[in-house]
């Protein structure tokens, strides 16, 4: 049995462009005194969680677990996505924490995706999840974040974190080769990440512009979703609909690495901000997309996380914490 927590935890989870900060209340109730600030604004991880607190007016926490967009290893931290660089235990030890844990964000991801409730997904195509078979989770943010989770012999699930997102990009069609042609120019290795991101969506849309000899328009993934989503801009609708389908190509991938009967599950920023015009796209097209192993990937169901700020949930069951949806 999971002892009760007699104190609140801090509970972070750090991306590229925001830092989201909650406090756990107790098992099995939700989160409190929720908070997003911009990464931009604060040098480290230190000052962020200084500002926070000092934000929300708590104090007297001892324990922290912070989800972060990055592969953790040892105490020095310098993250892919932003200028944060930082040493753990001087961070644990300037704010007077008894513990500070640091776990990738999809680690995190990873560890709320068994508690997540039927309300707080949304399917994409077809499929059913075999119980216990290994599950697969991937993100489009600022980065391109993959996790994997296992059932052990004892029973308990456990979180694999990977570096999923940097895996090399492969074309599914001439189009998407003729793409990868223009980006090679500017990176010898494109990586996933490269176009299954908020900056993949800019350089897809670049690359896209210069194929059909037309000057860009805008230069944000924002105004770039904005405009396809309206339908205002050619260019901007090819783009978004490469990136549903390679984000596709790249999650089929990681269903036929893993053997992911149990399912696959997307998330992130970007994903999220696309409301049904995912369900629509040629996602789950590309994911079936494996010439002899189409009918294996039709089984495999994928959904969309439509959950409440799912990493602080896990990073709260890292300390030890069941958190209510």
């Amino acid at each position: 049995m999971t002892p009760e927590i007699a104190a609140p935890c801090l509970v972070g989870d750090i991306g590229g462009t925001n830092a989201r900060f909650a406090l756990t209340a107790g098992q099995h109730q939700a989160l409190s005194h929720a908070l997003t600030l911009s990464t931009s604004a604060f040098a480290d991880l230190q000052s962020a969680i200084s500002a926070y607190l000092q934000q929300t007016g708590v104090s007297g926490i001892r324990r922290a677990c912070v989800a972060i967009a990055n592969p953790i290893d040892g105490d020095w931290l310098r993250m892919t996505n932003n200028a944060w660089a930082f040493s753990i235990e001087a961070t644990r030890a300037g704010l007077g924490l008894d513990e500070l844990r640091m776990l990738n964000d999809w680690e995190a991801m990873a560890l709320a995706a068994p508690t997540l409730g039927a309300h707080e997904l949304e399917a994409i195509g077809g499929g059913t999840a075999i119980k216990d078979a290994p599950r697969g989770l991937l993100g489009a943010g600022t980065g391109l974040g993959v996790s994997s989770l296992v059932r052990a012999r004892s029973g308990e699930w456990v979180p694999i974190a990977g570096e999923g997102g940097h895996v090399s990009m492969s074309p599914g069609n001439a189009r998407e080769a003729a793409i990868l042609q223009i980006l090679w120019r500017s990176w010898s290795h494109v990586s996933a990440e490269r176009v299954v991101s908020g900056m993949g969506l800019e350089n897809l849309y670049r690359a896209i512009c210069e194929l059909n000899g037309e000057a860009c328009q805008v230069t944000s993934a924002a105004d770039i979703t904005r405009l396809a989503l309206a339908g205002h801009n050619a260019a901007c609708e090819e783009a978004l609909d490469a990136l549903c389908r390679l984000l596709g190509n790249v999650a089929g991938n990681l269903a036929l690495t893993l053997g992911a009967r149990g399912g696959i599950y997307v998330g992130g920023g970007v994903i999220g901000h696309l409301g049904d015009y995912f369900a629509r796209s040629g996602f789950r097209a590309a994911f079936e997309d494996k010439g002899r192993f189409a009918p294996y990937l039709q089984n495999i169901p994928t959904w969309v996380i439509r959950a409440d700020q799912p990493a602080l949930r896990g990073a709260a069951m890292a300390l030890g914490v069941e958190v209510s949806g």
